[in-house]
């Protein structure tokens, strides 16, 4: 169990990270400063959850195991961030990038190695 609750903080944290990098994409009309500094605010909560993330995380995985993962969960997020928020498809070549980082997903941990 606790190697599950990295993965669910940093599913947090990059809903966060998401929302502050992109989410003022929707509000091109407000100043950069103004975007910039709510930017920021909203990413203070991000490392409130990344970083305990990848504390707890490194008892039980690497630290290229856990950046491995953080990609992953970001490009899950970022896709569902993208067709929900955004309102911009994913088209076929997304997915096929999205499948083949996830693929890499199996080579970082090593899956199908034999002991």
């Amino acid at each position: 169990m606790r190697a599950v609750l990295p993965l669910v903080l940093l599913l947090v944290s990059n809903v966060f990270m998401t929302f502050a990098w992109y989410g003022h994409l929707k509000f091109k009309d407000k100043p950069l400063a103004l975007v910039i500094l709510a930017s920021w605010g909203i990413a203070a909560f991000e490392y409130c959850f990344q970083v305990p993330a990848n504390r707890l995380g490194h008892e039980h995985f690497s630290a290229v195991q856990l950046k491995t993962m953080q990609e992953v969960i970001t490009l899950l997020v970022f896709g569902v961030f993208s067709v929900t928020y955004l309102a911009e498809p994913l088209r076929w070549n997304h997915l096929v990038g999205f499948v083949l980082l996830v693929a890499a997903v199996g080579f970082v941990f090593g899956f199908g190695r034999t002991p």
